[in-house]
């Protein structure tokens, strides 16, 4: 069995996903690993390069973040599991940290903390102006004092996915298992990351995807018991 399992989702990233990889080995040279890249019908050469990089290219053609996410997490054999974006915005160098907090006992959930250390261009105003509205309405609604409710670099033991209930298909995803990790008592810790220009084309539609995030953490608020303080 792998000690760490990386799940990296990917579509149309054949400028990045090489040296994503590069950077995963790089920082976890030391451990077993596999790196799982659930690809959602990308139609470059994303899957030529990360098989010749090594990593188990995993085909999901039912396109959605949290869709890819699901399914690197079932395909997964690690005792832990590790995630990134494909489009070289977090530092797999952190991944160790990530990794120490969890076996050290510090925390069963750590999620990386951007905006903290956002580079140079890496986010839009719009896009900043969206994570606030994000980051305020996580406050309000599950009373936790998140600082990045939209981060999409965690670390977590793989038995505690048991506990929890992810049905999100899309960009949501990052919150629900946010709000998950909490409502079964998980210990989470954030750790301020860097947060670098992205490689390749934006996918996200910053205001309109914080709105149809922020219609889903209300009904996810009021579709359950409160989450714990």
């Amino acid at each position: 069995m792998s000690e760490v399992s990386v799940v990296i989702p990917t579509m149309n990233e054949e400028a990045s996903i090489g040296r994503v990889i590069d950077e995963v080995r790089k920082a976890l040279g030391g451990r077993l690993l596999e790196i799982l890249v659930v690809d959602t019908d990308s139609r470059d050469r994303t899957r030529e390069i990360a098989t010749a990089k090594g990593a188990r290219v995993i085909s999901e053609p039912r396109r959605g973040y949290g869709k890819a996410y699901q399914t690197g997490f079932r395909e997964a054999r690690g005792t832990y599991l590790a995630t990134l974006d494909a489009d070289l915005t977090y530092p797999a160098d952190r991944l160790p940290d990530f990794l120490a907090a969890l076996e050290s006992g510090r925390a069963d959930f750590v999620s990386g903390e951007r905006l903290s250390h956002l580079a140079g261009g890496a986010m839009s105003g719009m896009h900043r102006i969206g994570n606030a509205i994000l980051n305020a309405a996580f406050h309000l609604l599950f009373r936790a004092p998140i600082r990045d409710s939209q981060s999409g670099m965690w670390a977590f033991r793989r038995a505690a996915l048991s506990q929890m209930r992810l049905v999100h298909e899309g960009m949501a995803f990052s919150e629900e298992i946010k709000i998950e990790a909490l409502r079964v008592g998980l210990r989470f810790l954030e750790i301020p990351v860097d947060y670098r220009v992205r490689v390749g084309d934006r996918k996200i539609r910053s205001m309109s995807d914080a709105m149809k995030n922020f219609v889903w953490l209300v009904r996810k608020r009021f579709g359950w018991h409160p989450a714990p303080h």
